[in-house]
This record gives structure tokens, C-alpha cells and sequence, in this order.
């Protein structure tokens, strides 16, 4: 069920962006569920935070309507960031 939920994460991201082409987002599997790790340029992660997180919850809540029962767990990195 990860790959419609990255599609939609990959696009709801890229629109907001400056460059959508750094845009990646990753399902990784953890013990406490599914995790989704969406990495953005470094110019570009204030805007997908957004002011006092507002952005960065609304894409999380979307996600986890479409993740439906489990959710969907979020991380913002940017592609500078190692691991």
C-alpha cells in the first residue's frame, strides 16, 4: 500500500518547492509502523515545514487519509543530511 501513498506525498511536495527534481521520498519499514522519509533540497525545507509546521501537517494529514487505519508517520530531511 506504500506506492500510492509516495505518489501523492512525491506530488503534494514537488508543488511546493523551488526544485521539485531534489523531491524523494522513501517507505521505510520500522518496528513502529511504516515510515515515509521525504528529503528536499535545503533551500526548500522551510517551505515544507512551513510556519509553525502548518504545511508539514497538512501534507501528514492527507497522507494518513490514505494511509486509512495505520496512518502514515513523516519525516522532512534534506538531501544533505547522511543516511
Amino acid at each position: 500500500m506504500a506506492a500510492p501513498i509516495v505518489e501523492v506525498i512525491e506530488h503534494l511536495v514537488a508543488g511546493i518547492v523551488d526544485n521539485p527534481d531534489d523531491v524523494n521520498v522513501r517507505a521505510k519499514q520500522t518496528r513502529n509502523g511504516e515510515l515515509f522519509e521525504v528529503r528536499v533540497n535545503p533551500s526548500d525545507l522551510g517551505k515544507v515545514i512551513g510556519r509553525q509546521g502548518r504545511t508539514a501537517t497538512a501534507i501528514r494529514k492527507v497522507a494518513g487519509a490514505i494511509a486509512g487505519r495505520g496512518g502514515a508517520r513523516i519525516d522532512f530531511v534534506d538531501v544533505d543530511r547522511r543516511n
